[in-house]
């Protein structure tokens, strides 16, 4: 199931608030010192939920390179949030397994 993804420009930080179960992703500002995350966003492959497997396209490969991943999903496609330190091998494990990827 072949996907056109872009890379967000943003770069992002996971935030997780334990008392409340809450986990926030925001912008990272440019002074934090935490774990910033790069997202992956396939709205140029818009998709009804009716369609399985989408996701599973994306993040599965990740995972067999031992890629760690955090995705938020939306009515139309998934935004897959890959550490930024991963970005380009994530982007050729997603270009081997056929999705093409715009910068």
């Amino acid at each position: 199931m072949s996907q056109r993804l872009s890379v967000v420009p943003s770069r992002f930080v996971i935030e997780h608030f334990p008392p409340e179960g809450l986990t926030v992703i925001r912008d990272a500002p440019p002074w934090v010192d935490a774990e910033k995350w790069v997202g992956f966003y396939g709205g140029a492959s818009a998709h009804g939920l009716d369609v399985p497997g989408m996701l599973a396209a994306l993040v599965g490969p990740l995972a067999e390179a031992k890629i760690p991943v955090f995705v938020a999903s939306t009515y139309h496609a998934d935004l897959v949030l890959v550490p930024e330190h991963k970005l380009e091998t994530a982007t050729g494990v997603l270009e081997a397994a056929g999705h093409r990827v715009a910068s």
